[in-house]
């Protein structure tokens, strides 16, 4: 996916009246009232950019890899949880910079202040959840590769027309994509929303005086409150080839799905939207004005927090589209609506702080696809059933959705 028409021509309207921030370090050019926002994410201090995401591109290229290593029927349990939990210095990735890195994936699955601070055992759930998705893809998938599957027993099952063959659990499940679609909540969208635009750790200790006084972390060309703002920049543009004019679709998490739902002409705008919000948040930021910081934390929440659910709904109403005719397909998108109904859970609701739909909920939703025979026996009322409830919460339509 590309930037549409409307996105690059404000890109480039925007582009001929600014053309970075500069953090000068600690004068407010904008006197702190108004603030602008750069043409494009880039912000300077001392000449130099401040911008810095470089721990967010590290997951993110872990996360390609391990998910396409989901799909390798000759990887072991061991070697899959590996590149899950990667410890500094291990051989998990054909990447030897990531090798090197003392980052892993799950250490920040479900582990934004806001949500699972104060509340571990849910956290560890959550992290619980996708092991045992990891174990049962090997377990139970891998040794049926060559076995047609059928209601009950896990195997292959390949689409209409001579198309993608799918591998499946007894219910029909994709663990490789209920685990993909749950990372793009449980890490991109929780991280970025829960934890980093969150007050509690963009305002931490003694980060707003800092940040007012210009000073700058030690050995770094940021302050804290800066660098903060831009982890989570690059929890959604930071597989981008030019983070600062990114493009879409360079990913297969967060930053592909807000592509896909910007492709949608009842959401046309959203790319847009967290773009804008984001450039104007750092800039707030640069000129001390918090209130404009915190207006735009708001929009990035309510508009990321609608992507997760858009492509819930319209997996569901792919999936059952595709019931009766084809079963592999309505199974794959079944699966992916699976995934991203688990990432409902990391979403934001600006009123009250919480996710917009309750644990007990999603976990119904889950439940109620997984029931018996799952997605064999699943029917078309059911999966309206969820997909109005969700559409109504997040506010749009099933069918502004299944475009």
């Amino acid at each position: 996916m590309r930037l549409n028409k409307v996105f690059v021509g404000l890109f480039v309207a925007s582009a001929i009246f600014t053309s970075c921030s500069s953090d000068d370090n600690g004068d407010d050019t904008s006197g702190g009232k108004n603030v602008v926002a750069p043409a494009t994410y880039v912000f300077e201090n001392n000449g130099e950019s401040s911008v810095d995401f470089g721990g967010q591109t590290t997951r993110i290229k872990m996360g390609q890899e391990f998910i396409s290593a989901l799909k390798d029927n000759s990887k072991t349990e061991a070697e899959l949880d590996a590149m899950f939990t990667h410890q500094e210095g291990a051989a998990d990735f054909s990447d030897e910079d990531l090798n090197s890195s003392g980052k892993s994936i799950r250490s920040k699955v479900a582990a934004s202040a806001d949500y699972f601070s104060a509340n571990t055992t849910a956290s560890m759930a959550i992290k619980e959840q996708l092991d045992l998705w990891i174990s049962e893809q090997v377990t139970d998938v891998f040794p049926n590769w060559d076995v047609d599957a059928v209601a009950g027993s896990a195997g292959k099952i390949q689409q209409a027309g001579g198309g993608s063959t799918r591998y499946v659990n007894g219910k029909g499940l994709e663990y490789n994509q209920a685990i993909a679609k749950s990372i793009i909540g449980g890490l991109m969208v929780d991280q970025m929303l829960n934890n980093y635009l969150s007050t509690a750790v963009l305002d931490e200790a003694t980060n707003i005086e800092d940040n007012d006084a210009g000073t700058l972390v030690d050995g770094k060309n940021y302050t804290n409150m800066e660098h903060k703002w831009d982890e989570a920049y690059g929890y959604l543009y930071g597989n981008e080839d030019t983070p600062a004019t990114p493009e879409l679709g360079k990913d297969s998490f967060l930053n592909e799905y807000l592509g896909k739902v910007e492709e949608d002409a009842d959401f046309a705008g959203i790319a847009n939207d967290v773009y804008e919000a984001l450039k104007l948040g750092r800039a707030a930021i640069v000129a001390k004005n918090y209130v404009v910081r915190d207006e735009q934390v708001e929009i990035i929440r309510e508009k990321i927090s609608k992507v997760i659910a858009v492509r819930a709904v319209h997996y569901l109403q792919s999936g059952k589209n595709n019931l009766t005719s084809d079963k592999a397909s309505a199974f794959h998108g079944l699966s992916e609506a699976f995934g991203f109904i688990n990432s409902l859970r990391f979403t934001r609701d600006n009123l009250t702080g919480s996710p917009v739909l309750s644990s007990t909920k999603i976990d119904g939703y889950m439940d109620t696809l997984m029931a018996d025979n799952g997605f064999w026996d699943v029917t078309p009322a059911t999966l309206d059933m969820i997909s109005d409830e969700i559409s109504a919460a997040y506010g749009f339509t099933k069918e502004q959705a299944a475009n």
